[in-house]
């Protein structure tokens, strides 16, 4: 499904990639993409995130920024691929920025000069624009605003999410996360909450399971909230999720 920047659609969230790191059930890696009519941001750049774009008709040049929300492949290592696309077949001339936790330009760096020693390791012919955002902060992006919250994922490192603002529209992505009360802080009121959901029972410190957020559901309030991140143990009993689940694939309009 192709998702076009045009001013009578609204604001578009397109599912590039559902599934957790072992791509369950054939889906592509964590990634999301945001359009309004002011501009384009991904949530995420998994190491499917080029795949996804070209199956689904997006042009990968209409993206104005990326916000990375923790440094595991299956959340970054899609950021080299798009880099080299830009070089080679969008021809990029125009500032890319790329929203993380600390160490993100590092990290993401030393990714592309080992993926590509050659194009890796010499001056981009864009200006890439690395913000390294700390928990309770808010930047700016082209097309509104981003304000990063901690969520309980990594022990040492830090792991965010994002509550998104994309023209009128509040658009809250948890990341990958343990179960906090500050989900249902962050997500109030939003228009679409896209939420980890890697296990249906195995309970875990650093995942969030559906009987857990199950036990919680009366206490969200955003408008709408979609099940992502999904790993085999949830993809294996769909049927008795009362929660919705997300599918690559999925295009959801905020009007």
């Amino acid at each position: 499904m192709s998702v076009a920047r045009t001013e009578s659609l609204g604001t578009q969230v397109l599912f590039c990639g559902t599934a957790d790191a072992f791509c369950s059930a054939g889906a592509a890696q964590s990634a999301y993409l945001l359009r309004g009519e002011e501009g384009t941001i991904l949530l995420d750049c998994g190491a499917t995130l080029l795949a996804s774009l070209k199956r689904h008709g997006v042009q990968p040049a209409f993206i104005d920024a990326v916000a990375i929300s923790h440094l595991h492949g299956d959340h970054f290592a899609g950021l080299p691929f798009l880099f080299l696309e830009f070089v080679y077949r969008s021809e990029r001339k125009r500032p890319l920025s790329v929203f993380g936790p600390p160490g993100t330009a590092e990290r993401v760096s030393q990714l592309f000069a080992t993926y590509y020693r050659d194009v890796g390791t010499r001056p981009l012919p864009f200006p890439v624009d690395y913000v390294e955002v700390l928990p309770g902060q808010e930047v700016e992006w082209q097309g509104g605003t981003l304000r990063a919250f901690r969520v309980p994922h990594q022990e040492r490192e830090v792991s965010l999410g994002y509550r998104v603002r994309i023209g009128s529209r509040q658009v809250v992505y948890s990341g990958d996360t343990g179960w906090t009360e500050d989900l249902v802080l962050h997500s109030a009121g939003s228009d679409l909450f896209i939420c980890e959901c890697s296990f249906f029972h195995t309970r875990v410190q650093h995942h969030l399971d559906y009987l857990r957020l199950a036990e919680h559901r009366h206490e969200f309030s955003a408008r709408r909230m979609v099940l992502s991140h999904l790993g085999d143990e949830v993809l294996a009993r769909r049927e008795e999720v009362e929660f919705e689940l997300a599918q690559d694939g999925l295009c959801i309009r905020l009007e």
